[in-house]
């Protein structure tokens, strides 16, 4: 059986948009990862749910921070 590009699962191939844990979130914020996974547990940061797994979305990251400027 042939495989193309068609069949083969489509996930997002920019490297700015790969999901990243609380750690790098932590590292490009500047913050310690327990506020990362404080914040995440309250509901005020961006999350994407992998079953018990919590990762991130610079992209969204990006935009929340851009949100909070005054």
């Amino acid at each position: 059986m042939n495989t193309t590009d068609h069949d083969e699962p489509r996930f997002h191939r920019n490297a700015e948009d790969r999901l990243i844990d609380a750690h790098e979130v932590a590292g490009r914020l500047g913050v310690p990862v327990s506020w990362v996974y404080a914040q995440t547990r309250a509901g005020r940061l961006p999350t994407v749910r992998l079953g018990r797994y919590y990762r991130y979305r610079p992209s969204t990251i990006a935009t929340w921070l851009a949100g909070l400027e005054a």
